[in-house]
């Protein structure tokens, strides 16, 4: 309502302005109408007051003086009509003149005596004269009330584009200050929106501004404390029931040992192979129960980075022998291209990362299949890890999702057993608590390519940063 008052006034204005160009312009039209009717009236009434005065003046019947008689009262009327309409001076003294033309010559006529009768008819032709001089100052001031129209119309318009150039910079300053006025509050709303949608749950929100914009922000508020409760209810959950489910699995290792060993005695092929499958899955189903013990201590502790300087080579080679035998049961081929890079990242954390990786692509990848892993310098300051496979690749509008806590796309797996959902969002909370970001794509034949990119040295800066 603010910014639209002051071009309200300004409408409002116009309007005034152009109702009264339109009463002048009326008020012309008419005047102009009854002063060109008038003056036509009159200058027929003095040719039949002269018609009349004449025939009586050869004929000398009684009657015809009447017709001169009335022919002189509709010429007075005529008059008295055209003076009431509004005019200047001269055409006042003008008319004033005609008047006392009319009654002399009327009085001569009237009279009966032929000397002063031709006298008054020799005056017919001073009375057409002032008759049309009356109609000509008529025309005249016609021309010039239509000049102060045009003038007025002028004017106004000039001061409708005045006022328009003026109005229009006040509304769009309002505007622009009740824009700068709910911008502020908007964006908070937006930022804390944002931080809600990518887990950021430790910054209360607080909204400053129009009343509904802070109910707005109170209700978010809300939101984020319960999602913090949900959160940490969550992570209770996941370490309480990773604690549970080790003891077990260490009894069916345990006892999978044994059978293996053959501290029970000598088995058959068969079952040394029923065995080997309990144990291949008991490893598998203890990685997952430690990345869920990961990543519930990483959410509990964010900034928990133990940094120290190793090579890069050595750990990349380590991670990939710790799976050979899930790449030789799916007769994988495993291809190697690392430079031998010295850095600076938590040596555990980030062979947790690799070790993701690398099961995410052996659980995709097809038997005879071939994973790739590479890594590179990128730059002077950073460098890159890539893990790609020739499985089936993420799903479009998937590659962001992915990195969500507990989110799976719909694509069949190679395993057995399948995964909680957290390998990956591990991977990249691991990844940006050094600093570094990690992406997704797929590759034009087959398969998906993840791509790790993280600083040379990683510093304890980076770390509060990220």
């Amino acid at each position: 309502m603010l910014v639209s008052l002051p071009l309200l006034a300004g409408v409002v204005s116009a309007a005034f302005q152009m109702t009264r160009l339109s009463d002048s312009s009326q008020r012309l039209v008419a005047y102009g109408v009854d002063a060109t009717r008038y003056s036509q009236v009159l200058v027929r009434q003095i040719a039949a007051m002269e018609r009349s005065a004449r025939l009586f003046q050869l004929l000398g019947r009684p009657e015809l003086l009447e017709v001169f008689k009335e022919n002189h009262r509709r010429m007075g009327a005529v008059l008295s009509a055209l003076e009431a309409l509004p005019g200047d001076t001269a055409r006042g003294d003008a008319a004033g003149r005609l008047r006392q033309t009319a009654a002399e010559l009327a009085a001569g006529v009237e009279s009966g005596e032929r000397r002063e009768m031709a006298q008054a008819l020799g005056r017919f032709g001073e009375l057409s004269r002032t008759g049309g001089q009356l109609a000509t100052l008529a025309s005249q001031q016609i021309g010039q009330e239509l000049e102060e129209v045009r003038m007025q119309t002028e004017q106004a318009r000039r001061r409708l584009l005045w006022q328009a150039l003026a109005l229009v910079p006040i509304s769009l300053a309002i505007a622009f200050l009740f824009t700068l006025l709910l911008a502020r509050p908007i964006r908070d709303l937006d930022r804390s929106i944002r931080e809600l949608g990518h887990g950021r749950l430790d910054q209360p929100v607080r909204v400053r501004g129009p009343v509904d914009l802070e109910a707005l922000g109170g209700q978010i508020e809300w939101l984020r404390v319960r999602l913090l409760e949900i959160s940490e209810e969550r992570e209770r959950f996941l370490r309480h029931m990773s604690h549970e489910f080790k003891t077990p699995l260490a009894s069916i290792r345990e006892g999978t040992e044994l059978l293996l060993d053959g501290s029970v005695g000598p088995m058959p092929a068969e079952q040394l192979e029923v065995a080997s499958i309990l144990r291949e899955n008991s490893l598998r189903l203890q990685r997952l129960i430690e990345n869920l013990l990961s990543f519930a201590a990483w959410q509990a502790q964010v900034r928990g980075l133990e940094l120290s300087d190793f090579k890069l080579e050595p750990l990349v080679r380590f991670v990939a022998e710790s799976h050979q035998l899930s790449i030789a049961a799916n007769d994988l081929q495993l291809d190697l291209q690392v430079e031998d890079l010295a850095i600076k990242a938590d040596r555990a954390k980030l062979s947790l990362v690799l070790d993701n990786l690398l099961s995410n692509a052996i659980k995709f990848s097809p038997d005879g299949g071939r994973i790739l892993i590479c890594a590179r310098r990128v730059g002077d300051c950073e460098w890159s890890l890539e893990v790609s496979d020739e499985g089936p690749g993420v799903p479009e509008g998937h590659q962001e999702r992915i990195f969500e806590a507990f989110y799976q796309a719909d694509t069949p797996q190679g395993g057995r057993v399948r995964g909680t959902g957290i390998g990956l969002s591990v991977v990249k909370e691991f990844v940006l608590a050094h600093g570094g970001r990690v992406t997704c794509e797929n590759r034009e034949s087959a398969g998906a390519r993840f791509v790790v990119t993280m600083p040379m040295v990683v510093r304890a800066t980076d770390v509060a940063l990220a």
